[in-house]
């Protein structure tokens, strides 16, 4: 545990709001991430996931509400929570024109490594994420697994207290998936803190010790995996029954729908 994670709280979030307009994405969520351990926020799509992650690597201003990462204020220490964080947003965007070593290489300089540091650094994560034979193509070119691989490659270069991820593996190939999942886990080993976001349950339950669960804004339960899914099978079911979704039946305003029927 670092000395900046407060109580064992790598993240504290308190009375966070946001609203685009007349709708509420974010409503008064408070809570407190462990140190050192794998995180899954997990929310059906449209449950505000994305908006608080955003809200708490500081890429979008909150209406109301404070969050502290390892100790320092997201919006009155930003340099200092930026150089203790590394991210991997939704919807990557990257220099595309730069080759992957390239991008690797600024993005060390931007985070002020010496130059040896950086070269030595981006050798390993290429070996290990597999991109080696792909370090001089443009990223333009790469695939989306290779993408997220090289994304994470330079939100991990600088060696962060706090990753946060937003669906990282969502278009991912299953080989680039265990690559991916392979460095998390050696990552969070070391101590580190993971926050990750995804609307899969069984990705979540594989990886993850402790996870919350958000929906319309708020949070529903939060807590080691085990405590979450109490007696339900699964914590597939115990998310069901948390965020309140009913099975509908289909199957008589569908009548029409396959059977060679026209």
């Amino acid at each position: 545990m670092t000395e900046g994670a407060v109580g064992g709280a790598a993240v504290r979030v308190r009375g966070l709001w946001k609203r685009f307009g007349q709708q509420v994405a974010v409503a008064g969520v408070d809570l407190d991430l462990p140190a050192g351990r794998f995180i899954g926020l997990v929310g059906p799509n449209g449950a505000g996931k994305t908006t608080t992650l955003s809200m708490v690597t500081g890429l979008l201003r909150p209406d109301q509400g404070t969050v502290e990462v390892v100790g320092h204020d997201v919006w009155r220490d930003p340099v200092e929570v930026k150089a203790r964080i590394g991210v991997l947003p939704e919807g990557l965007r990257l220099f595309d024109r730069l080759s992957g070593r390239e991008l690797l290489a600024y993005t060390g300089r931007l985070r002020g490594l010496p130059g040896a540091e950086v070269d030595k650094r981006a050798t390993q994560l290429l070996d290990v994420l597999d991109l080696a034979g792909a370090q001089h193509k443009l990223v333009v070119d790469y695939s989306t697994g290779m993408r997220k691989k090289i994304g994470l490659a330079a939100a991990l270069l600088h060696n962060p207290e706090v990753l946060f991820l937003d669906e990282p593996f969502e278009g991912v190939d299953p080989v680039s998936a265990q690559t991916i999942r392979g460095v998390l886990e050696r990552y969070t080993a070391s101590g580190a803190t993971v926050v990750f976001s995804s609307h899969v349950m069984e990705l979540v339950e594989s990886l993850c010790d402790w996870v919350a669960v958000m929906a319309a804004g708020r949070i529903r339960a939060h807590g080691p995996l085990a405590e979450v899914r109490g007696e339900a099978p699964s914590l597939q079911h115990a998310f069901l029954e948390l965020v309140g979704a009913h099975t509908r039946d289909t199957g008589s305003a569908l009548d029409w729908l396959g059977g060679g029927a026209r």
